[in-house]
């Protein structure tokens, strides 16, 4: 029957189909091929978790220190966050996308955003409630906020408005679909988030 089927195309066409049908297991067979002599060297995750996972680390400590009840990896409103306080309200994220989506949401949730090269020791800066005085040790590194707001171009306390204004000039150069990279994209992005946290009066 299929056969019959075949006989009622033209010939060139019967061929063309033959010829690609043949192309593609060649070309497959080529790949499958060259993917078992040749593999991909696994990814090197260690490097990259590294950072968060001593953030997560610290943040986690911080809390215990001040007394501070807390759920880790937590939903809220769809958004895994990576620490949330019950008591408070509070939902802490290195996550800027669910930073933002939160933040927009109706509600009284607090949401802190954390840079994965932000000191643990920082998180009670951006708390909205008073923390007790702890031992927390040396800062660690370089200040985040001063750092957000050099990402931006702007001078530590610069208001709300050339906040925003750099911002948008920022993103523009940084967002992949104009030849950035996703990387310089989320850093500007959560800079932005974290300067906005400490614009001028905040």
């Amino acid at each position: 029957m299929f056969d019959q089927s075949l006989a009622g195309l033209p010939a060139w066409l019967v061929l063309g189909l033959g010829l690609g049908a043949s192309a593609s297991v060649a070309v497959a067979a080529v790949f499958l091929a060259a993917n078992r002599w040749f593999p991909d060297p696994p990814a090197d995750t260690a490097a990259e978790s590294v950072g968060p996972l001593r953030r997560r680390t610290e943040i986690r400590g911080f809390l215990r220190d001040v007394g501070e009840p807390f759920l880790e990896r937590y939903d809220v409103d769809g958004h895994e966050v990576a620490f949330y306080l019950p008591e408070r309200r509070v939902a802490i994220t290195f996550d800027a996308r669910a930073y933002f989506r939160l933040r927009a949401a109706e509600g009284d949730l607090h949401v802190v955003l954390c840079e994965h090269e932000m000191p643990g020791t920082q998180l009670g800066r951006r708390l909205p409630f008073d923390v007790p005085d702890v031992d927390l040790g040396p800062a660690g590194g370089p200040d985040p906020i001063r750092a957000a707001f050099e990402t931006l171009g702007l001078p530590a306390g610069a208001d709300e408005e050339a906040v925003e204004s750099a911002y948008r000039d920022r993103v523009k150069d940084a967002h992949p679909d104009r030849g950035g990279n996703r990387e310089e994209f989320s850093r500007v992005r959560e800079a932005y988030a974290t300067a906005l946290n400490h614009v001028d009066g905040d």
